[in-house]
């Protein structure tokens, strides 16, 4: 099937979750092209078989060569220690889940996968060429669309779950599209995340050698006192041939102060550290 033709049938059975970013009100009606709200404000598919709710120019850093390297860098395993911990979180009914700031769309692909494909699944980012590249992965049971974290184009109380994986994060807006019982888990980076990287790029004693959270956690913490918290841990060995992708998928080596002389030599193996941050709406 064409992308097109697989975005529509996905928004023929989940258009309940869409509102129009112009009004507010829930999209009613598919069209041969897109989406009609009761007020007559339309979305076209693109050609690729995702909505941009946004209509107005947006500046991304991430290039397509840099979601490729992260994709290929995923794909190999690097997160699947972090989804193992939130597909372990959830009960075993069928959710609605929407993943915020997806990039590529592999975090949500994997899983939705993990999770035996029981899941209506929405990720949204930001990045054109991101989404572009997510289309790729577009389903019966996942769509992917360009969209504003601060103005989300889907209804109130429409996901069981949302997941923010190391993105920026809109409480005002989780809270009003999570439902009652719903869940938020956000993952952010703990101290010793892709500490060798780090070490590459800034040596073993700058100030970006580690990372320090607490920012984060503190404004997470503020909004949802009640969280828990759990953290994950693990290693892997790097293929040689992963190396490269390993740099290139972080804007880490973007830095004035990074090594711009660099051996991957060092890089013959990867640490995830991070916190799961855990909200049960009641």
């Amino acid at each position: 099937m064409k992308k097109n033709d697989i975005a529509k049938s996905f928004l023929e059975n989940n258009l309940t979750h869409f509102r129009c970013p112009t009004c507010h009100d829930k999209f009613v009606n598919l069209t041969d092209n897109g989406i009609v709200c009761p007020n007559n404000h339309n979305l076209d598919l693109s050609k690729k078989g995702s909505l941009h709710f946004i209509n107005h120019k947006v500046s991304s850093e991430y290039d397509k060569d840099m979601l490729i390297a992260r994709r290929n860098i995923i794909n190999f395993g690097l997160f699947d220690g972090i989804l193992n911990e939130i597909a372990n979180k959830l009960d075993a009914n069928p959710k609605n889940i929407l993943d915020v700031g997806c990039g590529e769309g592999t975090p949500l692909k994997i899983l939705l996968e993990k999770r035996e494909n029981i899941d209506i699944g929405i990720g949204f980012d930001i990045s054109k060429p991101g989404i572009n590249l997510a289309t790729d992965y577009n389903a019966a049971n996942k769509f992917y669309c360009v969209a504003d974290l601060t103005q989300l184009p889907f209804t109130d109380q429409s996901f069981d779950v949302v997941v923010d994986l190391f993105s920026p994060s809109s409480y005002l807006e989780f809270n009003r599209v999570i439902k009652k019982g719903g869940h938020l888990i956000k993952i952010i980076p703990d101290s010793n995340y892709l500490i060798e990287l780090r070490h590459l790029l800034y040596g073993e004693n700058s100030n970006h050698s580690s990372y320090d959270n607490h920012k984060v956690l503190d404004l997470y913490l503020k909004n949802y006192p009640n969280s828990r918290i759990s953290n994950v841990t693990y290693t892997l060995n790097l293929p040689e041939n992963l190396r490269d992708d390993l740099i290139l998928m972080t804007p880490m080596h973007w830095g004035k102060e990074a090594n711009t002389k660099l051996s991957t030599d060092q890089l013959s193996k990867i640490t995830v550290d991070v916190m799961v941050l855990d909200t049960k709406f009641v």
